[in-house]
């Protein structure tokens, strides 16, 4: 798998060879232009790929788990319209989840997320902002950021919150270094289901159904009723299979709090 660091040495490499290349002959200067737009790409790709790991190390599924385990994850919630309810078929088909909350909506939904926790389910720092631009956020702002949601969720819940979810998947240098200092581990995923698009419903079930074998870990988002309806699909099809659903720090054999 790519790397930024590995990349960028490569990169290095070719960029010293072309230069060599133009002062011992002639190096056109589209070739210049191809590699920096290569480099520009590449970088960009694994940027929004929190699979690649291409930045940081995220965990985002556990092939060698012995039990016919997978976990369903939900971004950005609370949400006082469809966290209850998809709480509601959880319960009714004995699954357990992840929530990835948002800070500022934990903060006016706080009944919810207790809620979460008491029903069984566990929770992980989505970012309190999760800012449109938190891409672009200095090491510092991403820090305090996350600082701030764990505040909160602490205050709510009790628990020091060590499992992250980065805001659209996107990881950079900025937010590693957020993550070295705030100790934070980056959860990702292997079965990112799209649920938050024009996706039909039956595409989305598709997506996440094709080929899903235990230890994939399963991004949803507790904000529509589509995601209602391909949930309880899911859960139907888990069962079928025999598959269990349960928290992602289960999975993965991790601890969700310090």
């Amino acid at each position: 798998m790519l790397r930024f660091y590995t990349i960028n040495a490569l990169a290095l490499v070719i960029f010293f060879g072309l230069l060599l290349g133009g002062f011992f002959g002639d190096v056109p200067v589209w070739l210049y232009v191809l590699f920096v737009l290569i480099w520009i790409v590449i970088t960009a790709i694994g940027s929004f790929q929190i699979r690649w790991n291409y930045h940081l190390q995220s965990l985002n599924h556990n092939y060698k788990v012995s039990k016919n385990y997978v976990s369903i994850t939900f971004d950005d919630g609370p949400n006082p319209d469809y966290t209850p309810k998809v709480l509601a078929l959880l319960k009714k088909h004995g699954a357990k989840a992840t929530f990835f909350l948002i800070g500022k909506n934990a903060d006016m939904y706080s009944e919810l997320v207790q809620q979460i926790i008491n029903e069984g389910h566990s929770i992980g720092n989505h970012s309190f902002s999760h800012a449109k631009n938190f891409g672009f956020f200095s090491s510092k702002k991403v820090v305090a950021d996350l600082n701030h949601a764990n505040a909160l969720l602490k205050e709510i819940t009790g628990k020091e919150l060590k499992l992250f979810r980065p805001p659209f998947g996107v990881t950079n240098p900025n937010i590693k270094k957020a993550l070295r200092k705030t100790g934070h581990k980056s959860i990702g995923w292997s079965k990112r289901s799209l649920d938050t698009t024009n996706l039909s419903e039956e595409k989305i079930f598709k997506r996440i159904t094709t080929n899903l074998k235990k230890g994939d870990v399963i991004l949803l988002h507790d904000s529509s009723a589509k995601t209602l309806a391909v949930l309880e699909q899911l859960l139907l099809f888990l069962q079928s299979h025999e598959l269990q659903s349960v928290p992602v720090d289960q999975l993965l054999e991790i601890e969700a709090y310090a």
